[in-house]
């Protein structure tokens, strides 16, 4: 996701944060724990071993309940930013939750090495977080790119699940890739011509094409609100664009990488956890394939919001999070 440009783009679309997009944490920095440290406060953030303790990835818990959930955020190579929002609905309704930082994004260690960017190995890292929090008969909820993680999570662990959300995410990514070629047939014939320019020139940082990618699909199909709550940008300005050029490819249009056939249809039914699949009209991902989705997991249901997108966590939150904390709140 060559996004040098887009990012730009995207800062005047929120409001000012404040924040410099050079600042980039660096990887380590907990390096050192004074004795007596893990009896300090921290207001519920925590750095876990993955890789067999090689690396450290960046943790936060809000609440305290009996009903415990842990998110997964999207990309690959975001981070946790975009999901605050989370943190003004859950833990008022009794309900404790989670994210991370996954390796290479944010606050967690970036180590410089494309061998790490498997969806395999990103699986295995959720179980690794899962055993270092001590979670079992958890919740886990995944958005977009989470939401393949958690596709995965639930085949190879569901065990330790107690209950399953899959947020804007199909289980197909030559689906995905349909219904993207769907969405752009719907751009005006100039801008396509002017997007196959660019294209056959390998040219996606280009200005004038970062522009129609925002305009013609981010602004419609990511967040509909004007402007953008600055959870976004933020998120944007501190991704990680190696991590989702080596598994995506350079936007949403060109898929190349190592997710391209990445299909977990056909798997769907060996999924027993109790599942909640949630899409939204004006997604990126075609809510009738959501819905297929929820009916070959044995019990699982789709909701789709009538007025949001791909983030509805914040153009449909009087509908969003009522819908997640009933299904979070429901007894099994």
């Amino acid at each position: 996701m060559n996004r040098r440009a887009f990012l730009t783009i995207a800062g005047s679309a929120v409001v000012s944060t404040g924040v410099k997009p050079e600042g980039r944490v660096a990887s380590g920095f907990t390096e050192a724990v004074p004795a007596g440290a893990k009896d300090v406060r921290t207001g519920g953030t925590r750095m876990v071993p993955v890789q067999g303790g090689k690396y450290n990835v960046w943790t936060k818990r809000l609440g305290e309940s009996e009903t415990k959930v842990l998110a997964l955020h999207g990309g690959p190579g975001f981070n946790h930013v975009y999901l605050e929002c989370f943190e003004d609905f859950l833990p008022q309704a009794g309900i404790e939750f989670y994210y991370y930082d996954q390796l290479g994004c944010l606050f967690s260690d970036a180590p410089d090495d494309a061998s790490l960017w498997t969806i395999e190995r990103y699986t295995d890292e959720v179980e690794e977080v899962r055993r270092a929090l001590g979670l079992d008969h958890f919740y886990l909820y995944g958005h977009s790119w989470g939401g393949m993680l958690s596709y995965e999570y639930a085949l190879k662990y569901g065990q330790h699940l107690k209950g399953l959300i899959i947020s804007d995410m199909v289980a197909s990514i030559p689906g995905y890739v349909r219904y993207a070629a769907r969405l752009r047939s719907e751009f005006p014939p100039e801008v396509v011509r002017t997007m196959e320019r660019y294209e056959s020139q390998s040219n996606f940082d280009a200005p004038e094409y970062q522009q129609i990618i925002f305009d013609q699909l981010y602004h419609k199909h990511i967040c509909r609100l004007d402007p953008w709550p600055e959870n976004i940008g933020r998120s944007l300005r501190f991704a990680n664009p190696k991590i989702y050029n080596v598994m995506q490819g350079p936007n949403e249009f060109v898929i190349t990488g190592t997710l391209k056939n990445w299909d977990r249809t056909p798997d769907l039914a060996r999924i027993k956890t109790r599942t909640l699949v949630m899409g939204a009209r004006y997604d990126t991902m075609d809510p009738d394939e959501m819905r297929r989705t929820a009916s070959a997991i044995p019990g699982a249901r789709a909701v789709i919001s009538e007025t949001g997108s791909h983030l509805a966590m914040y153009d449909d939150q009087e509908w969003y999070f009522p819908q997640l904390i009933q299904f979070l709140q429901e007894q099994a």
